[in-house]
């Protein structure tokens, strides 16, 4: 299993960048896909039109979000672990973001994934 490690800036304020992940309308409108994501410990959350889904195991306001990640195509059993980590560089917000266990034969997929299906469409939204 491998882990992914990714570093991006974004032009917006922490919260406005925690919002976009956290808040199903949100995330919806940066993504076009629907999602639908609890904002408590312990609660269910899809995105991408349930392409991905999991479970929040920690969320910390405008800090750290951490959650369960799986793709519905990755083998039942197959579950990774993403964080994002929030800190403020400047005006602008860095996030440190690292996804665990993910398999072999999706790690290219995936990690090119992040930048394609979240921090690029996130930082148009975020700047518009």
């Amino acid at each position: 299993m491998n882990k992914i490690t990714q570093s991006i800036t974004f032009k917006a304020p922490i919260h406005d960048v925690f919002e976009l992940l956290m808040d199903s309308k949100k995330h919806s409108a940066f993504s076009g896909e629907k999602a639908v994501i609890s904002r408590k410990v312990g609660g269910k959350y899809s995105a991408y039109g349930d392409y991905s889904s999991g479970k929040n195991v920690e969320i910390v306001a405008d800090k750290k979000i951490v959650q369960t990640w799986r793709a519905s195509d990755w083998p039942s059993k197959a579950i990774s672990t993403i964080t994002f980590e929030f800190s403020k560089a400047g005006k602008n917000t860095k996030l440190k973001f690292t996804q665990e266990d993910v398999p072999e034969y999706q790690y290219d997929d995936i990690k090119q994934g992040w930048i394609d299906f979240y921090w690029t469409p996130m930082k148009k939204f975020l700047e518009k």
